[in-house]
């Protein structure tokens, strides 16, 4: 990043042109325990530094006042872009409308906050989970765009393919996106085995959304497998297996397909590693909960 903070007239060429963009993105990192801006200036380091990683990809909410000024902060000094996120939750109440003016008024307001955010989420799982309507959604994100034209922050939705398709596809939503953002979570399916057999789940899903997305950019956002189930993370199938050896086996395959994703319109697919730490989601996290790397990580960043 440069030492002082650039004219907005910068921002129509600050970022790489996202058809450049594929292979592995960085990590969604969890921020439900409102970390301090210390832990997020050491850990996004780490996740610049030490994995290649390109983004931060938020997930879950923190609501302290100001808490999105330390994200931009240590996203700064660390030389991140973060893909912001508005936060609906599980309880279909309507919390999410003052974390969504929250996070605009910080967009706005922090001179730096447009220079590392690259795009702006609502979600997670917001079709799935029946927190709106697609129709009310779709409102919502053009709604979005528009408070964001001047910054020129992009804004998508943080959506499973089932999302969509249980509501006959939503394409007015998917058409209002900037961007496609999916969430790839094979061991889910019916037909789970194991991650190396995965890659059909994940060319299901992936080809629907370019039969749907006219062309439009995709990323991965919430992508991965799970190393131990836990009451909320429960397989479909009988023969799906969660342990470290899969959870490892599925960004392994990520990474022997890499050519595949790379050709994939829209200038290719983006992935990101979900999550950064088990003690932000059980099962998921590269490092363990003691903070103790689970398995080697070294994706590729191209191919």
């Amino acid at each position: 990043m440069p030492h002082t903070i650039p004219a907005d007239s910068h921002l129509k060429s600050w970022w790489c042109d996202p058809s450049t963009e594929y292979a592995f993105m960085g990590f969604s990192y969890e921020v439900t325990a409102c970390q301090s801006r210390e832990q997020l200036k050491r850990e996004f380091v780490d996740i610049r530094y030490h994995f290649n990683s390109r983004y931060v990809r938020l997930y879950g909410a923190c609501d302290r006042e100001g808490f999105y000024d330390d994200i931009v902060e240590a996203a700064w000094d660390s030389g991140l872009g973060v893909h912001a996120l508005i936060w609906f939750g599980f309880n279909l109440d309507d919390i999410w409308i003052g974390r969504r003016d929250v996070l605009l008024a910080a967009l706005h307001s922090n001179p730096k906050a447009k220079f590392v955010t690259r795009v702006l989420q609502f979600g997670s799982e917001p079709l799935f989970d029946n927190v709106l309507p697609h129709e009310e959604l779709t409102a919502q994100v053009l709604a979005a765009k528009a408070n964001l034209s001047s910054l020129h922050i992009p804004v998508t939705v943080s959506e499973l393919a089932f999302g969509y398709q249980e509501r006959g596809g939503a394409q007015e939503l998917l058409d209002a996106l900037d961007s496609i953002n999916i969430h790839m979570l094979p061991f889910f399916s019916q037909n789970a085995s194991t991650a190396n057999h995965a890659w059909p789940l994940v060319l299901t899903d992936l080809q629907w959304f370019i039969d749907h997305g006219k062309g439009k950019k995709m990323y991965f956002d919430e992508n991965g497998w799970p190393s131990v189930t836990s009451p909320s993370v429960q397989p479909n199938s009988p023969f799906a297996v969660a342990d470290i050896k899969n959870e490892h086996d599925y960004y392994i395959l990520l990474d022997n397909h890499c050519s595949d994703l790379k050709h994939v319109v829209g200038g290719g697919v983006g992935w990101f590693a979900h999550i950064y730490n088990d003690n932000q989601e059980p099962g998921y996290g590269i490092y363990d909960a003691t903070g103790e790397l689970k398995f080697p990580f070294h994706p590729r960043i191209s191919c």
